[in-house]
């Protein structure tokens, strides 16, 4: 097997690899990648809360409904003498559907509160205008004048 210098492709792999670290380490790219790792984690906590604590409070002020359970069978297992599975049960699972989409909503509730909290900072920063710099000393003295010469002409009239 030929080697890449062989084929002329050492500086185009060189090149090749210096532009992808390039790449990798460009702030915005380190960001989304923070960003999809926590978000995957906020994720798994929102569907632990949503399945582990607001479906079986919301079960049991139903009458005790396991959301889990819910389900509209379209075909029955089929079972041999012994209790074994020959063909798997056919089934919309609703319940687990209604557990989801809690899921969506709690997460997008998440997240549309986080990004009103950083635009609200954004206008907060926008809105405070910064101070005007103080006049040097050669227009504080140039105003002085000006002011001595209109009160002169004043003065004259």
């Amino acid at each position: 097997m030929k080697k890449l210098k062989d084929l002329g492709l050492e500086k185009e792999a060189s090149n090749f690899v210096k532009d992808f670290k390039a790449f990798i380490m460009r702030g915005n790219v380190l960001d989304m990648a923070v960003g999809i790792i926590m978000g995957g984690a906020f994720g798994k906590i929102v569907s632990s809360l949503v399945s582990d604590i607001v479906m079986p409070l919301v079960g049991v002020l139903l009458g005790g409904v396991n959301f889990t359970e819910l389900k509209f069978t379209l075909y029955q297992a089929v079972t041999d003498a012994q209790g074994a599975v020959i063909e798997p049960e056919v089934s919309l699972n609703y319940g687990s559907f209604i557990q989801v989409t809690v899921d969506f909503i709690i997460i997008s509730f998440a997240i549309f509160m986080m990004i009103k909290m950083i635009g609200r900072l954004q206008r907060k920063k926008e809105e405070a205008p910064a101070a005007p710099a103080a006049p040097s000393d050669e227009v504080q003295l140039l105003t002085q004048i000006r002011d001595l010469l209109e009160k002169k002409e004043e003065e004259k009239k």
